[in-house]
């Protein structure tokens, strides 16, 4: 017989282009059975009952004629008439026997896997639809998957049950959106061996960012046990970010870890109930306080997943990114793939277009969570904490709930946006909103308690935080097209602050990252001062235990801040990498680290912070010199051991060329040696009169320079920047500023060194921008918001130079 005849398989008899035969999901775990198990990695086995097997049993059964007429008066925009006409399909189905043919084929099979893992194996039952899972058409949880089934009498009522989810309501609601007809979509059934990670762990990994689609990542979610859990957004799941292109090269390429809240874990159930074998379990204390996978298991995990996505690509032609479900078997400790699609949201992307959502002002925040997409919307607010309500929300509203599942689908694709108590970026509420273009925030907390029903919101999702605020706010939406933006001699980077933002804005035109500041990283993810980390244990108990809950998943205390600063570090050099990026060490003034956790214990008071205690002449303190070493460790950790090495470290408010040679030194100490590494260079910030009047001693020690001017024009002034009073005395036009950045420009030039400037004001002011670039500047760093309009201006003004030369 034909292969395209049977009605059962083996996964090793199927290849990707069986899709017709056995779904987008069966398909693809045939081909990486056949091609990808060679190279290493592990898939569970077993057999398909096929799309023909489907078809045979729908036409022995009798129900072809039943379901078309069923479905004869569809209205999928009444909840009420699509339910009833799902549910009616759905239990006839289950009703009919299969005939004694197919049933002798199934059992046949299940009775192999016996002979080789025990009688009763347990399987999973998983569905393939063949129009789902494919590049075209793709959405989450559509039709179910049973797991932990035990006997040929369990197995053939769940492969049932799964042929009859191609009825559920969403699966017919999508259908009817895509014009797909119901009769000719047909069902295949995978019957997998069960990975213990009931026992272990579980999760999902994406071969792209899901937010900005960025495509030189590998975001991996995990919890503990059956990877459902997470895809129905009752946890929030452990989060690493993977950085691709280091990744061959045995580097540590872990560029982000973030521990979940993995409160609770789904198992098997001792009780079997129908095909419902499984159930809640509460997690213990430890496993909620440390990471599901291992450095080492991700990576290898990680290493797996690009694998996958090299094969599709090649297999297609282009870039196919992948969307895998993976398990980890609790008694043998192996890790195991499960599933793999292709990923359809950003594939298809034009990414040389650009939209940018603005808030044109701020408002009274209510609640935050994870952002999906990067976009705003405005509307009034639905709280549905029932399925039984859907039926009372009306299209454009903003669905706020506690978590959403396959069966919300028709509601969710009429919302303007979608705000969930519980989840991460992998839930059922992510993936949806993120195919559907809508916003969401998830894992908010208390949304659904802050906010009421009829309440007017606006959803930002556009930072790394997504934030609900009361009120429609006003925004605009900015689009560019990256292809008609021409590129000037002069570089054009970026300054960035928040390493969550940092994907997206590389897909803007730059020539790397001009300053990065590590501010925003110790403020928001570690949120503690270095000195009590490095003093834990002689800290109060008050103190301690605040330290403790910020620090779940580290032992070490300063291994946590090494680790966090070095990660949002690397996330911001891999979004832009190989181009430079210039990280700038830490520049905060005592009162601004007084505000961190246990900052009033290190920190004296100033009376004018902002010319007191900070930048270089920190770092060789002994009250603080330790705690430099640790930004000098999280730097040689981002730069080395995760293989960035487009970074270039900077150092801030450098007074006097002594200062700089001291911390120099604590750098060479700790590994950042220039002459054992070649390719390390070091900048200092020029801010202070000083750098300018002695520029050429200090370029005897630095690489280049920076050009801080809103430092560098208040103190050539004389002015206090934060001063309503004085601010019109001058700006970086003032003769005298300019003065002291042309000799700078010119000395930079002369001595073979690098000479950049990171500041508003070539945005600000036009005519500076033009002095700037007629003296020579080599680089010049923007925020993000004004980066092709000044790109813009720059090339027009180095066009109007050359012409005026020529004439």
């Amino acid at each position: 017989m034909e292969k395209k005849q049977e009605y059962v398989l083996n996964f090793e008899d199927v290849r990707i282009d069986d899709v017709p035969l056995v779904g987008g999901k069966n398909a693809s775990l045939g081909e990486m059975i056949h091609h990808l198990k060679p190279k290493g990695i592990n898939i569970p086995g077993g057999f398909i009952i096929t799309a023909e097997g489907y078809r045979h049993f729908i036409k022995e059964a009798g129900l072809k004629s039943f379901i078309k007429k069923k479905l004869s008066d569809l209205d999928v925009t009444n909840l009420k008439n699509l339910a009833a006409r799902g549910k009616a399909i759905r239990e006839t189905i289950k009703e009919k026997e299969f005939s004694e043919n197919l049933k002798e084929e199934i059992t046949k099979c299940y009775e192999s896997l016996e002979e080789k893992y025990g009688k009763n194996v347990d399987v999973a039952v998983r569905s393939s639809a063949t129009l789902e899972d494919i590049p075209s058409a793709s959405f989450a949880g559509q039709h179910e998957t049973y797991l932990n089934i035990r006997g040929k009498e369990k197995l053939l009522e769940a492969v049932k049950s799964a042929m009859a989810s191609l009825f559920t309501n969403r699966a017919i609601s999508y259908r009817e959106d895509k014009g797909f007809g119901h009769l000719k979509v047909a069902l295949s059934v995978g019957v997998q061996k069960m990975v213990r990670s009931d026992k272990g762990g579980a999760g999902v990994a994406f071969t792209l960012d899901t937010e900005s689609g960025f495509r030189d990542i590998i975001l991996i979610d995990g919890a503990w046990g059956l990877g459902e859990l997470i895809v129905q957004g009752e946890v929030i799941p452990d989060e690493w970010l993977v950085f691709k292109k280091t990744l061959d090269k045995n580097h540590n390429s872990i560029i982000d870890k973030r521990l979940g809240k993995k409160d609770r874990k789904m198992v098997y159930s001792k009780s079997i109930r129908g095909v419902k074998a499984i159930k809640l379990q509460k997690t213990t204390n430890k496993e909620e306080k440390i990471f599901v996978l291992t450095d080492k298991e991700v990576l290898k995990l990680a290493g797996w997943c690009k694998l996958i996505e090299d094969h599709y690509s090649k297999l297609n032609g282009k870039w196919t990114p992948m969307d895998i479900e993976w398990g980890k078997d609790g008694k043998t400790g192996e890790l195991f793939i499960l599933q793999a699609r292709p990923e359809t949201v950003h594939a298809g992307r034009d990414f040389t277009k650009v939209k940018e959502y603005k808030l044109k002002k701020g408002g009274e925040k209510l609640v935050g969570g994870a952002s999906v997409l990067n976009r705003i919307a405005t509307g009034k607010a639905r709280v549905i904490l029932d399925a039984k309500d859907l039926g009372k929300f009306k299209k454009g509203e903003i669905l706020v709930t506690d978590m959403t599942d396959p069966d919300w689908e028709p509601i969710m694709k009429i919302a303007s946006a979608i705000v969930t108590d519980k989840g991460g970026r992998t839930s059922h509420a992510a993936i949806v909103a993120r195919e559907l273009g809508i916003p969401a925030i998830v894992g908010a907390g208390s949304a659904t308690r802050k906010i009421r029903t009829g309440q007017k919101i606006t959803v930002d999702t556009t930072g790394s935080e997504g934030v609900v605020m009361k009120g429609e706010l006003d925004f605009e939406i900015i689009e560019h097209d990256v292809k008609e933006i021409p590129e000037p001699e002069t570089k054009i980077m970026m300054n960035i602050a928040t390493p969550e933002t940092a994907f997206e804005k590389s897909f803007l035109p730059n020539q790397g990252v001009g300053l990065a500041r590590e501010e925003f990283i110790i403020a928001s993810d570690i949120g503690i001062h270095p000195n009590a980390l490095l003093n834990f244990k002689k800290l109060d108990k008050n103190l301690k235990k605040k330290i403790e809950k910020k620090t779940v998943g580290w032992e070490n205390k300063t291994e946590f801040y090494i680790d966090k600063l070095a990660y949002g570090i690397a996330k911001i050099a891999a979004a832009f990498y190989p181009k430079e990026v210039i990280v700038r060490f830490s520049d905060f003034k005592t009162n601004e680290y007084r505000t961190l956790l246990g900052g009033e214990k290190y920190e004296p008071e100033e009376a004018n912070p902002m010319l007191g205690w900070r930048g270089a002449s920190r770092y060789y303190s002994p009250d603080f010199k330790d705690a430099f070493i640790l930004e000098v460790k999280a730097l040689k950790k981002a730069r080395n051991e995760m293989g960035l090495q487009n970074i270039v470290p900077m150092i801030p408010f450098c007074r006097t060329v002594e200062e700089g040679k001291k911390v120099l030194e604590i750098m060479k100490e700790n590994g950042f040696d220039r002459k054992k590494d070649k390719n390390l260079k070091v900048y200092v910030m020029c801010e202070i009169p000083s750098n300018v009047v002695l520029v050429e001693d200090f370029l005897k020690i630095f690489d280049g320079m920076s050009i801080g001017s809103n430092d560098l024009t208040q103190l050539t002034l004389g002015l206090d920047r934060d001063s309503q009073l004085i601010s019109k005395v001058g700006n970086e036009n003032n003769p005298a500023v300019k003065e002291m950045i042309k000799e700078v420009i010119h000395t930079c030039h002369s001595c073979g060194k690098y000479v950049g400037i990171c500041g508003d004001a070539p945005s600000t002011f036009p005519d500076f921008a033009k002095f700037l670039i007629k003296e020579g500047i080599k680089s010049i760093s923007l925020n993000h918001d004004v980066i092709i309009k000044t790109t813009l201006e720059v090339y027009n003004t180095e066009k109007e130079l050359r012409n005026s030369k020529h004439d």
